[in-house]
């Protein structure tokens, strides 16, 4: 084989010599793949089982002159290009059918800084490195609440988890980017260097180039910290929710809640007649002082008679992996979101329809409750729109066997579509199903900063080089 097939920007498909990929790989010290290598097939799996894309290229990167390297041999040649990051996709946009993979995957290095309560993460890095490294020295960067999460995806599109009600969401976090943007260049965007760029990063996803890096500051964090964990009947259900809604909306900051439709798992410490039958739980971490935690929590443990009540103190490190095992890699998955206006009997009773008629039980509805410090961040102070509104609800499809596919799909664009009279719009962009219906999406994750977003868009990436999750076109 002298060449291979390879898309381009325009949609054409173009032979590429294989003379000319020998002469890139002098520029290049990562590891090129194609078709045929021995690590080609689990190069292009990501963790969501339901993609199974075949890119010409991948391109695994060892540091950021590899990616500078494949950013110009992409732009040279008008590739169509994708960002594999931590490959924590639930999309599947981080695997360009047909194109060329910019793989990070392998760039998963993290540094602390304990006196200036600093971390800088590699853009491969995964939340279970950052973690590991900052709880070292008893810190922690506002993340989300899943340990093999890429930080890079999390973090582009906003980050959402258990700190945000008190240190706000991980981009309020976030002290610089370095990025490769569409000319070949490594900057360095951050609050006095590139402020234009910082502010589209906070929020604008992978838009304006390949993120090499991200510098958070930290926060302490106590070394136990209680979660909540309470398990209902269904059948009381509105009760619950109800009054965890009353409750959140003047509780602590420090206590951040999950509201779950899902299945009760099939453990010791939950009677086995309710084994696998449709329950809610309330997930609540509490990270504030160890003597508040009895009188903080307990209210969401009595808001009705629990059938079971998993509530225990852990670490940070041992909380952020507590949910992994709900999420294994290459489950098939398909999330939705969208954010409530408000949460009365009437949303109560779609959600609860519907956790009645998932077709998996491993699916779950989650309520998230926002406010606190994400809150008081000005709309337009970052990309990230979105930060008024009270709930969000993540639409968690997952299942097992490929055949099932369809009807789980079907089951959560159902529920999405009945739950809209309830919304005045918007979607968070680490839940967007397969990036349907795009602009309605942009408009309804940017609002009124879209249009300083496609001018940004036409300063850094003016041919568009970068699609990013949802495409923001020069403009």
């Amino acid at each position: 084989m002298s060449e291979i097939q390879i898309l381009t920007r325009r949609g054409t498909v173009v032979n590429l010599q294989l003379e000319i990929l020998d002469n890139f790989k002098n520029q290049f010290r990562g590891t090129l793949l194609k078709h045929g290598d021995e690590e080609y097939d689990q190069a292009r799996k990501v963790w969501n089982g339901t993609i199974d894309k075949r890119p010409a290229l991948i391109a695994r990167c060892r540091g950021a002159a590899d990616v500078m390297a494949v950013v110009n041999f992409a732009r040279e040649h008008q590739l169509a290009i994708s960002i594999r990051s931590g490959g924590h996709n639930v999309s599947g946009a981080a695997i360009s059918e047909q194109g060329l993979v910019i793989d990070l995957s392998h760039m998963r290095s993290v540094q602390v800084n304990p006196r200036e309560r600093v971390a800088r993460a590699e853009g491969g890095a995964l939340l279970g490195d950052l973690d590991h490294e900052t709880t070292a020295f008893g810190l922690a960067a506002p993340v989300g609440v899943v340990s093999e999460t890429g930080v890079a995806g999390l973090t582009l599109h906003g980050g959402t988890g258990w700190l945000m009600r008190k240190h706000g969401l991980t981009i309020d976090n976030l002290l610089a980017v370095e990025i490769v943007t569409s000319d070949g260049r490594l900057l360095r965007a951050s609050a006095d260097e590139h402020p234009d760029l910082f502010w589209a990063l906070r929020g604008g996803g992978g838009n304006f180039g390949v993120a090499t890096a991200f510098e958070y500051r930290l926060h302490p964090i106590p070394e136990s910290i209680t979660f909540a964990m309470p398990i209902y009947s269904l059948e009381v259900a509105a009760q619950v929710i109800a009054g965890c809604r009353d409750y959140m909306h003047d509780a602590p900051e420090e206590l951040m809640v999950l509201g779950t439709y899902w299945s009760a798992p099939p453990i010791a410490n939950i009677p086995e007649e309710h084994h696998g039958k449709p329950v809610v739980i309330l997930l609540g971490c509490y990270s504030g002082p160890a003597e508040n935690a009895e009188n903080v929590t307990g209210p969401l443990r009595s808001l009705a008679e629990p059938i079971a009540d998993l509530t225990s103190a852990m670490s940070w490190k041992d909380l952020q992996r507590l949910l992994d095992e709900d999420y294994p890699n290459g489950k098939y998955y398909y999330w939705k979101s969208i954010y409530l206006d408000r949460l009365d009997e009437a949303v109560m009773a779609v959600m609860e329809e519907y956790a009645r008629s998932r077709p998996s039980p491993e699916t779950s509805i989650d309520i998230w409750h926002m406010g606190g410090a994400m809150s008081r961040v000005e709309p337009t102070a970052t990309a990230f729109f979105n930060r008024r509104i009270p709930f969000m609800v993540a639409i968690e499809a997952n299942w097992s066997e490929r055949a099932d596919s369809d009807a789980n799909i079907a089951w959560a664009r159902a529920l999405h579509k009945a739950l809209q009279p309830f919304s005045s719009g918007g979607n968070y962009l680490n839940f967007p199903g397969y990036v349907e219906e795009q602009d309605a999406m942009l408009r309804g994750a940017y609002g009124d900063n879209l249009t300083r977003l496609k001018q940004i868009k036409a300063k850094y990436d003016p041919d568009n080089l970068f699609p990013g999750l949802l495409n923001i076109k020069p403009g």
